[in-house]
């Protein structure tokens, strides 16, 4: 999509069906939009219905070296015997966001601002 933009309806209509895993670690990558309150779809629930089996988002804005910590870890754990399951996904998911609870330094919205979506 070189000349223009991508939309979620876009994504919507794709075939992803051979995917099995997404990280969407950018800013409300499974929030709705304000003005549509009552609607569900946001990028990450767009992915699904495109066919990919399991999806990581963020419900509001996340903090880059948060997000940086939480990432290496979580495919570490994800990936930790050289293949990829993304079955393992919610349990590295949860795994790591219990580590980070135990850091100080880390605020609580910080900690609790990743949700799995998973089929």
């Amino acid at each position: 999509m070189r000349d223009q933009s991508l939309s979620l309806l876009d994504i919507t209509q794709m075939d992803m069906s051979r995917h099995q895993f997404a990280f969407l670690s950018a800013c409300e990558t499974a929030v709705g939009v304000p003005t549509t309150p009552d609607e569900v779809i946001h990028l990450a629930a767009g992915l699904q219905f495109a066919g990919v089996k399991s999806v990581v988002g963020t419900l509001w804005k996340v903090d880059d070296s948060t997000v940086q910590r939480l990432v290496e870890a979580f495919y570490k754990n994800l990936c930790g015997d050289g293949t990829m399951n993304s079955k393992r996904a919610a349990r590295a998911l949860h795994r790591e966001v219990q580590s980070l609870a135990s850091e100080k330094d880390i605020p609580l919205a910080q900690r609790i601002v990743f949700v799995h979506i998973d089929i």
